[in-house]
């Protein structure tokens, strides 16, 4: 099969007011993503994400753009199944010849942001048709899973410090072992933030994982103050304490402290994950099929995450497309042990889809088992909430 047709949409669905949280982001009143479809010469589709942004809204309109209007041209009528080379043809652009020929990149100069984030939707939805293809979930493709179910845990925590507790315990009682929180700048003191964690740890009995999410807006004086502050309550990981851009002072913060550090939601490739590992920056490593150049590369990262015995925990904040991606990569990686689950207002990843996405009773998510990434489109939906 070859490539016939790749398509990109943007996608902006408003969020229930009764649903809609403030971060740091400001006050998310609606979820974009970008849907990417490519379709073969025998009509068969593959699904796939792109991400202009790591939080919920933003503009899409330059990854629709960069999809079919730079990518499309140089990637119709290749071969469906040949992924790693579709791979390099992006990456290395005109120079993908000597790419392949000897053996190390040659890259365009987009070889970071939004081009990789074009590129990972396309990727995503090539595994997705070769999965289809042959009948079996990508996982199978991936080398089979390292377990039979998972657990997830439940992402969202936003609320003051009156209330967190109270938030986090409605996300137990569904049934998730862990739960991860927001802090940082969003609460305008390092000592608020410290204040609601120490509540949230309060009020959660103490088998319950609790996560801090600073989404990189701490400085580096002040996620260590925030380490020194909460170092007494267990937490499972601090996720982005400072900004993506300093792997130095994220180094400094994680020698700063016994709190394991997480990060890599925002970085493209896994070049960007070695220099990360290298620098000594992080436990817990954090790819986002969307953006770090689909479940290719999130494969590369997760092999980077068992040779350096750190762990892995795909960021699965997206539409239903990126988390399968997420959750076929974290099943068939033995450093995975846990998944990100959503617990703000998302449309994208329960109206976009037919198929409904949930954890059991126990918070556990099975491994997959539909033919590609299991996933079929609303096109109702993706009809009325196209840009």
């Amino acid at each position: 099969m070859k490539i016939a047709n790749i398509e990109a949409f943007w996608l902006r669905c408003p969020i229930p007011k009764e649903k809609q949280h403030r971060s740091d982001y400001g006050l998310l009143t609606n979820f974009d993503m970008t849907l990417v479809v490519v379709t073969t010469d025998t009509g068969l589709q593959g699904f796939g994400e792109a991400k202009a942004a790591v939080g919920s809204s933003g503009s899409c309109a330059s990854i629709v753009s960069c999809v079919e209007n730079e990518l499309k041209p140089a990637l119709i009528g290749q071969e469906v199944g040949q992924i790693n080379r579709i791979w390099e043809i992006v990456y290395n652009g005109t120079r993908d010849h000597y790419s392949l020929s000897r053996g190390r990149k040659f890259p365009i100069l987009g070889r970071r942001g939004l081009t990789i984030s074009a590129l990972s939707g396309i990727d995503t939805a090539l595994w997705d048709i070769k999965g289809k293809t042959l009948g079996v979930p990508v996982v199978d493709l991936l080398g089979g899973s390292c377990r039979d179910q998972m657990p997830a845990y439940a992402s969202g925590g936003w609320a003051g410090a009156d209330k967190i507790g109270e938030q986090l315990k409605g996300y137990t009682e569904k049934g998730f072992s862990g739960v991860k929180m927001r802090v940082g700048v969003m609460d305008g003191s390092v000592a608020e933030s410290i204040k609601r964690v120490r509540a949230a740890r309060e009020a959660l009995p103490d088998h319950i994982k609790l996560m801090t999410d600073a989404h990189g807006t701490f400085s580096v004086p002040e996620a260590k103050q925030f380490c020194r502050g909460v170092e007494d309550c267990n937490l499972y990981w601090f996720e982005e304490p400072i900004s993506p851009d300093n792997r130095i002072g994220t180094a400094e913060v994680r020698s700063s402290t016994f709190i394991p550090i997480a990060a890599g939601e925002s970085e493209y490739t896994a070049f960007d994950v070695r220099d990360m590992i290298a620098e000594k920056a992080l436990d817990i490593i954090q790819p986002d099929c969307a953006i770090i150049g689909g479940i290719t590369e999130a494969m590369r990262v997760a092999q980077l995450a068992h040779t350096y015995q750190l762990e892995l925990a795909p960021h699965c904040w997206g539409s239903a497309f990126s988390f399968m991606a997420g959750l076929s990569v974290a099943f068939a990686s033995p450093s995975a042990n846990v998944i990100e689950f959503s617990l703000g207002g998302n449309p994208m990843m329960y109206d976009l889809v037919e198929e409904k996405i949930a954890v059991d009773e126990q918070g556990m998510l099975p491994q997959p088992t539909r033919p590609g990434l299991g996933l079929t489109p609303n096109w109702d939906f993706v009809n009325e909430f196209k840009q």
